[in-house]
C-alpha cells in the first residue's frame, strides 16, 4: 500500500470528532511536537502531553465538533482548513498543518484567528 498522508489526517479528524482518544492519539508518532503559529516554539511535545491536552481541553467539550472545508496535500504534508464548533460561542476557523511520516503525524502547526 502506498504511504497516504491524508489518511493519517482523514482518521484523526474522524477519531476527534468521535472523541475516541485512543483512536485519536494512534495517528501521531510518540514523539509529536505540536506548535501554535505564529509561535516558534512548540507547545506540546511527546504523545503523553498531547493526550492529555485533547483529554481535558477538547474531548471534555460536550458540543466539539471539527469540519474540514479544504485540504490540501503536498507530498508529506498536509493541510486542513478547518471549522471548528464547540470551542467558543461562535464557530472557529483554524489551519491545521500535519507532517507525517510512515509512522504517523510527526509534527503539527496550528493557527487560528486572534
Amino acid at each position: 500500500m502506498a504511504f497516504d498522508p491524508a489518511a493519517f489526517a482523514q482518521r484523526q479528524l474522524d477519531a476527534y470528532n468521535a472523541k475516541d482518544l485512543a483512536a485519536f492519539i494512534a495517528e501521531y508518532t510518540d514523539d509529536v511536537v505540536v506548535y501554535r503559529l505564529p509561535g516558534s516554539s512548540p507547545v506540546l511535545v511527546g504523545k503523553p502531553a498531547f493526550a492529555a491536552h485533547y483529554r481535558d481541553n477538547r474531548f471534555s467539550l460536550k458540543n466539539l465538533h471539527a469540519e474540514v472545508i479544504n485540504r490540501m496535500v503536498m507530498g508529506n504534508k498536509v493541510v486542513d482548513h478547518e471549522v471548528i464548533t464547540g470551542l467558543a460561542e461562535s464557530p472557529v476557523q483554524a489551519i491545521a498543518i500535519y507532517e507525517v511520516t510512515e509512522q504517523g503525524i510527526s509534527k503539527a502547526w496550528f493557527l487560528s484567528p486572534g
